[in-house]
């Protein structure tokens, strides 16, 4: 069987899937891949299906031994990614022989890089789903000497390239109203939208914490809100009005007020966003939101369309022999036009 044994590993990297729906009345949030565009992404440019777990390599890389012939894709935050010494393309597919050792450095812009395995990564599935759960303790982050077993992989082509979709910049973000939004003022609501944010230093798959100056955005009653269910996206005030941007791990439920929700098409953007990232808030419609998501689904299932073959470096190809390089041998005296047939 295919794997792939950790040598060096960060102290934040876990196996993650798309996580686990239905389970908020077992206490337990759906979690799965912080940046569900880049599992998308990972499972184009393999060829295979979008629900397979992937190693999630939250800031930092590690290094990688091949036990057998694997195919692999990165995709993600940007890291530095070399082959026996030999540079890796990033957001791409690639093909490792038995022996051959994997670098991956730290994340260049963004926070989340992603490691996929042709078939998937075969752990063992909990609770339905692959994910580790932190919080609930499904699941573990890695460590040195670990191994990550490829499922079956039923395809071959590598050397495929995708120009990734930018959420490594910051930027903004889409919130639509939701049933608490109410107990904010409109003129807090409208002030929230004006406000220029940075992402703070206290982060994790829970939530990020959201920077600004001036005075906080607080609700109406805020200290006798009663815990209701929370969703990603949900943006939620601490006590003194400081919003924290709910992500996929978050809490089920709770007794912060939340001013609205975060589109999930632009959650990314908000996972991605290293310290000190500029992030603003702009208000938009139900329909307008279930608009955009739409228009956002519609661009994961075309992702495939959209992989190209890379333009490789002959220098830097291992495995150049086993390209055709010549056909088609003519003689360079013969007349070109002459059929041979003098009847």
């Amino acid at each position: 069987m295919s794997a792939l044994r950790v040598l060096r590993i960060g102290p934040a990297a876990s196996i993650q899937d798309q996580g686990r729906a239905g389970r908020l009345d077992q206490g337990i949030s759906c979690g799965g891949a912080a940046d569900l565009l880049a599992l998308a992404e990972g499972a184009a440019l393999l060829r295979q299906d979008g629900g397979l777990a992937a190693l999630e390599l939250a800031g930092m890389g590690g290094a990688f031994e091949a036990t057998a012939p694997v195919r692999i894709a990165l995709t993600g935050a940007p890291m530095v990614a070399s082959l026996d010494g030999a540079p890796l393309a990033w957001n791409a597919s690639h093909q490792l022989q038995a022996g051959q050792r994997l670098d991956i450095g730290a994340a260049r812009k963004g926070v989340y890089g992603y490691l996929h395995l042709g078939g998937g990564i075969a752990s063992e599935a909990l609770l339905g789903a692959r994910a580790a759960h932190l919080v609930s303790g499904l699941g573990r982050t890695l460590t040195e000497g670990d191994l990550l077993p490829a499922g079956t992989d039923t395809g071959r082509e590598t050397g495929l390239g995708l120009a990734a979709e930018d959420r490594f910049q910051g930027g903004e973000l889409r919130i639509v109203e939701s049933f608490q939004s109410s107990l904010f003022a409109q003129e807090v609501r409208a002030r929230f939208a004006e406000t220029a944010f940075t992402r703070g230093s206290r982060a994790n798959r829970m939530g990020v914490e959201m920077i600004s100056v001036g005075e906080g955005f607080a609700a109406a009653g805020q200290l006798n809100v009663l815990s209701e269910i929370i969703v990603p996206g949900d943006v939620q005030m601490t006590g003194d009005g400081k919003p924290f941007v709910l992500l996929r791990e978050a809490q089920t439920t709770g007794g912060y007020p939340r001013i609205g929700s975060v589109l999930p098409c632009d959650l990314t953007r908000v996972a991605q966003a290293q310290a000190g990232t500029a992030l603003r808030f702009r208000w938009i419609s139900l329909a307008e939101g279930l608009a955009a998501q739409a228009q956002y689904d519609k661009m994961i299932k075309a992702l495939p369309m959209r992989c190209k073959p890379l333009l490789r470096d002959p220098a830097m190809m291992q495995d150049l022999l086993s390209y055709q390089l010549i056909s088609g041998v003519v003689s360079a005296g013969a007349e070109p036009f002459e059929s041979g047939d003098n009847t």
